[in-house]
């Protein structure tokens, strides 16, 4: 199973999925992460965040959605259209869902408040990885309204 955590930028939210959710997942399980209009570069608050949480970011870099090494079976966005983001809609035939977190590297403020921006999005993604993986995966992989509405409810998941 391929699992594809889609953004604008692919420098720090789809980062930060795409980490977390190998370092969790079983097996047979994996993510990348990509992005419209990718950045080129990962988000330095980011990778020291995943660092000091020991989570591996080795392999993992910004790229496009063009060309991607897999097809996904499942797309996650993690853009905040409520904030006003463009998120990105992967066209092809898999399972969509949406997991809302605002961006912390446009937090402005002192660096206390910019920490806790992301160690907020970190928590909020983590317990939404963690939600996913604790779903009964074998049953729901049969059923794929009931596993949209559970990868839906998911979203809605706050730290």
């Amino acid at each position: 199973m391929n699992v594809l955590f889609l953004c604008t930028g692919n420098s720090c939210r789809s980062l930060i999925s795409e980490a977390v959710f190998n370092h969790l997942a079983p097996a047979g399980w994996h993510a990348i992460s990509a992005g419209s209009q990718p950045t080129g570069k990962l988000n330095e608050r980011a990778l020291a965040l995943l660092a000091a949480k020991g989570v591996p970011t080795d392999g993992c870099f910004s790229k496009s959605w063009d060309g991607l090494p897999v097809t996904p079976d499942i797309v996650v966005t993690v853009c905040a259209s409520a904030a006003g983001e463009t998120c990105p809609a992967y066209l092809g035939p898999v399972l969509r869902t949406h997991w809302g977190v605002d961006d912390p590297s446009h937090v402005t403020g002192t660096e206390p408040e910019i920490d806790a921006a992301f160690e907020r999005a970190y928590a909020i993604l983590r317990a939404r990885i963690e939600a996913f993986l604790a779903l009964p995966l074998d049953r729901l992989a049969g059923d794929r309204a009931a596993f949209k509405a559970a990868l839906d409810r998911i979203g809605g998941i706050d730290a």
